[in-house]
């Protein structure tokens, strides 16, 4: 196929996603992986691994930097650009109407009905997900009780990404001592840490300086929507740019408009400055994200050549696939709560696992109409 027909690909396929991409991160990784690793066969499962580990390391929305790496791996960086935008830009528009409704009439469409049936759909995406992916990742027994541990610290409330660092240091120094491999990191290698220590009645404020709030957001923003919502608390409710409900009710509209819940920004953006200020903070948010990647990604590779790099990528690896487990338990203690939820859990499960599968988009669309009908009875 031709560099233009890999880019339509590209395009078409994030953009499809980005459409369907319910339930936060892990459920965003896991409809990739079917339709990168499984369907198109893009890249290795391995590779996959290695880019989702790494990608947990820098900051940003990573389900939406792993849309990069992929759009990277199969159009180069003008893929890298492709995959990303199309990826977000559902989400934006749909955010966009729904904030234009908030601020014209002061409250938010109805949706709870399909989102009761999407939530549990998810769940068996994501099993099937950490299932294949764990295949490839559990390489030995020591890494299953390095997995195991980072579960465990992972439902005790210890941050992701400092969990996922410590398991790939520790993976790293006991393989390295193990096979007695001098720990000498190459020089060609840089640093994958980015560190620092009712009616809307919003505050107008100028669309540059909604660009440069949120752009500072996204080059350090780690972690879930929960964690956004403190960036944002800190720098807008406490500027008195916004109220603290009017910040809550655009953190729910991420999270249940499909792609990632860092579209909230569009939907706050268009609060502060209209259509100037949504486009200011979308741009502002996500332009980290393609600038890590666009760093990142000839960085994998390198690492996996390096033996103790390679240790540190499969314990990071693994860590990861351990988070996602986390993520699993607790979204499925939230979201299976009445028999409905369960019904739709257990047929997604069937579907996912049995011998009749369907693919993402399938599950969600049918949970969505099976959580609408359900509820009407």
């Amino acid at each position: 196929m031709s560099k233009k027909g890999n880019l339509k690909e590209i395009a078409l396929l994030f953009f499809k996603l980005g459409c369907i991409a319910f339930g936060g991160p892990a459920a965003h990784v896991a409809m990739m992986e079917e339709e990168v690793v499984t369907k198109r066969k893009w890249m290795s499962r391995q590779h996959f691994l290695d880019l989702m580990g790494a990608t947990n390391l820098i900051p940003g929305p990573n389900s939406t930097e792993m849309t990069m790496h992929c759009g990277h791996e199969r159009g180069g960086a003008l893929g890298l650009f492709v995959a990303g935008i199309c990826f977000i830009f559902p989400a934006v528009v749909i955010t966009g109407i729904l904030a234009w409704l908030y601020v014209e009439y002061g409250q938010l469409p109805a949706v709870e009905p399909f989102i009761i049936g999407i939530k549990p759909a998810v769940l068996a995406i994501i099993a099937g997900a950490i299932f294949k992916l764990g295949k490839k990742a559990l390489k030995n027994w020591e890494l299953g009780v390095l997995g195991a541990l980072v579960l465990a610290v992972s439902l005790f409330g210890v941050n992701e990404v400092m969990a996922l660092l410590a398991g790939g240091v520790l993976g790293a120094l006991y393989f390295s001592i193990k096979n007695r491999v001098a720990l000498n990191t190459p020089k060609s290698i840089l640093p994958l840490l980015f560190l620092q220590g009712g009616t809307a009645a919003v505050t107008k404020i100028a669309a540059v300086k909604v660009f440069w709030t949120f752009l500072k957001v996204g080059a350090v923003l780690y972690g879930s929507g929960y964690v956004l919502f403190a960036y944002l608390d800190a720098e807008l409710v406490t500027a008195g740019w916004m109220s603290r409900l009017e910040l809550i009710d655009a953190i729910a509209v991420g999270q249940f408009t499909p792609g990632p819940v860092l579209s909230t920004a569009t939907f706050i953006g268009y609060q502060l400055a209209g259509w100037q200020g949504a486009i200011a903070a979308t741009a502002g948010i996500f332009l980290p994200s393609f600038l890590f990647v666009l760093l990142l990604n000839p960085l994998i590779p390198k690492m996996r050549q390096s033996k103790v790099l390679g240790y540190f990528l499969d314990s990071v690896n693994i860590a990861a696939v351990a988070v996602m487990v986390a993520v699993l338990f607790v979204m499925g203690k939230d979201t299976l709560t009445g028999w409905i939820p369960v019904t739709i859990a257990l047929l997604s499960v069937f579907f996912t696992f049995g011998p009749k599968k369907l693919g993402a988009m399938w599950l969600v669309a049918g949970g969505s109409i099976l959580g609408y009908l359900l509820h009407l009875i």
